[in-house]
């Protein structure tokens, strides 16, 4: 299995999100188990199915985040000497020179994504594009409607 590179703090909400699995939703899933075991017949108890269906996507889910945090290679940003150039980790304010309009991006890993918060995959186009690159290049973006030219015009190591 190859490495995953990942943040600190994805790291950090992962291995929260695992812990609250962990220690509240797995003993809060297995006493509703316990309870509707206890009205009686399982065919008919829908609070019986629903509880075991809540189990098998808990246990579903505490099984892919430890594969995840195996796999992981935890890149701390901060740590990497400061370049000027676009690595994972970093934030990047692009203007786009068609409409001259700026944008912030953080290259992510996979599961960090979140473009509402200009989260972005380290695998995405955009991150992709600009992966080894420097503040004052200009960058074309493949997207689905077209090419979007950027220009770089600052790269933070936050």
């Amino acid at each position: 299995m190859s490495n995953v590179p990942m943040t600190v703090s994805g790291e950090a909400a992962l291995r929260a999100e695992l812990e609250r699995l962990k220690k509240v939703d797995r003993p809060r899933i297995t006493a509703a188990i316990a309870e509707a075991r206890a009205h009686g017949d399982l065919k008919e108890n829908a609070e019986y199915h629903a509880a075991r269906e809540q189990q098998s996507f808990a246990e579903g889910r505490i099984m892919e985040i430890e594969g995840k945090l195996a796999s992981a290679q935890v890149i701390d940003v901060t740590s990497i000497p400061k370049s000027g150039k676009v690595i994972f980790g970093t934030t990047i304010d692009l203007i786009n020179l068609e409409t001259d309009a700026t944008v912030t991006y953080r290259i992510v890993g996979e599961d960090e994504a979140d473009v509402k918060q200009n989260l972005i995959s380290v695998g995405s186009p955009i991150a992709r594009a600009l992966i080894g690159k420097e503040e004052g290049d200009v960058v074309i973006v493949r997207a689905p409607g077209g090419d979007v030219e950027y220009e770089i015009d600052q790269v933070h190591h936050i």
